[in-house]
């Protein structure tokens, strides 16, 4: 049954243990779920007395880090009845302190399976596909270890588990999302016949196993039955989308096809207060169904900062028509671009309004940088005043500077200036205090400056 399923879809396509991080693990465990306010204060079992068990086994500060920030619950599972019996039995397995330490920073929900004996089939299948993707590589054949693991005698929901994360990997579905699946309890590589099904529906519609979409799309039909999913698409249809459409939306997000009638109705409606008509909200929700995730309240709040930022009413329409993604975007997040954009850089508010997914690219990573070495070459005065559609100070436009590649981007602000090459790299690479020396590669390009 699974030989045939492969088949078909190949055919197819040092953390501190003080106050501050005693407060900020209560926090990571407020936000952790929808159920925080069982957390509102700090748990009964000491987050300390984790961090020192963790500390005593080989685990390092930075593997300690990312355990916590990946799965806060781990800070409230009593370390020495819960936690230090699995770490002994994995150890009694012959598990090293590498292999240990390595599987749980990557899979820390591990050590929350009911029972040591669980926890270690588990790991050994884990460790199995870690050492095996080191060897031959992601694509390459599976072992005979992790065969063995596939057609082993375990049974029930564990054995499911196992062959069923086996048939995925062995189609290329990538670590990462292997291991959330194993370890999760209600995942869609629970059962057998439906899981097959499931995997057959999602391999039809072309999704890659290699992205996140494809694992979305197997929750959605695992979890939904095909009348449910059949009454989700007649909601979007009573709202104008035609079929197709529904299904072009699936396919940017399968996730649309999860919200209840009442949650994708409201947000229909939400964003027609906001100024859109019906055949926009259409536009708007087809390119970017992920919108669907925010709230009301989001979309009102937003729609508040982008006007007493000074937009007016019909800008704020256009934006969202060209970039749907402004309704997800954070108060903070959308004045501190503006603040640079506007305040620092001297563009104006109709350049962003010409430009709206400007407000998607980083601040730091990819505004800072460009509009550095920008303002270099205006102070040096290599750089010619008053270009139509810049801002001040002869600034180029928004978009010559901004929504181009990393390559565009040099060869028409760095590379051509000769002598000030290594100081324009500096500042592009986010060092501004030493010249660029060696070698870099940005997307194709090949850059070595000395």
């Amino acid at each position: 049954m699974y030989s045939s399923l492969l088949l078909h879809s190949k055919k197819c396509l040092e953390l501190h243990k003080s106050r501050t991080f005693r407060a900020i693990t209560v926090t990571l465990l407020q936000n952790a779920s929808p159920f925080h306010n069982h957390f509102s204060s700090v748990p009964t079992t000491d987050p300390d007395s984790v961090l020192n068990l963790l500390t005593s086994h080989g685990f390092t500060s930075t593997q300690i880090s990312k355990i916590i920030t990946t799965y806060p619950r781990l800070l409230t599972l009593d370390p020495q009845t819960s936690l230090l019996p699995k770490l002994q039995a994995l150890q009694s397995l012959g598990a090293s302190t590498s292999d240990l330490t390595e599987i749980v920073s990557k899979v820390p929900k591990i050590l929350s399976k009911r029972g040591s004996k669980s926890t270690a089939l588990y790991f050994d299948f884990i460790k199995d596909i870690i050492h095996n993707d080191k060897e031959e590589g992601q694509t390459g054949k599976t072992t005979k270890l992790l065969r063995r693991s596939s057609s082993s005698t375990t049974t029930g929901k564990q054995g499911n588990k196992i062959r069923n994360v086996t048939v995925l990997r062995e189609m290329g579905v990538p670590q990462r999302f292997l291991f959330s699946l194993l370890v999760s309890e209600s995942q869609p590589v629970c059962g057998k016949e439906k899981f097959e099904g499931s995997v057959k529906k999602v391999v039809d519609m072309g999704f890659d196993p290699k992205t996140s979409k494809f694992v979305q799309a197997l929750h959605v039909f695992y979890e939904m039955s095909e009348k449910t999913i059949e009454e989700k698409v007649n909601v979007y249809k009573k709202l104008g989308f035609r079929v197709e459409e529904v299904w072009e939306m699936f396919n940017k997000w399968p996730y649309s096809l999860k919200f209840s009638e009442k949650k994708i109705t409201k947000t229909f409606e939400t964003l027609k207060r906001c100024g859109l008509n019906d055949v926009e909200v259409v536009s708007v929700m087809k390119k970017r169904p992920e919108c669907m995730r925010s709230s009301e309240e989001k979309i009102a709040n937003c729609v508040e900062t982008f006007l007493g930022i000074g937009f007016s009413g019909d800008e704020f329409v256009a934006m969202v028509k060209c970039f749907p993604t402004c309704v997800g975007l954070s108060a903070e997040t959308v004045r501190r671009k503006i603040e640079f954009l506007v305040g620092e850089m001297r563009w104006t508010l109709k350049d962003v309004v010409g430009i709206p997914p400007v407000l998607g690219y980083s601040l730091e990573k990819r505004m800072v940088p460009r509009c550095g070495v920008i303002r270099v070459l205006v102070e040096k005065g290599v750089m010619r005043r008053g270009r139509g559609g810049g801002g001040g100070d002869g600034i180029p436009p928004m978009s010559s500077v901004l929504a181009c590649s990393d390559k565009v981007f040099l060869n028409r602000f760095v590379l051509k200036y000769g002598k000030l090459v290594p100081e324009l790299m500096a500042i592009f690479g986010g060092d501004k205090k030493k010249g660029y020396t060696t070698t870099k590669k940005v997307k194709g390009l090949c850059l070595s400056v000395s």
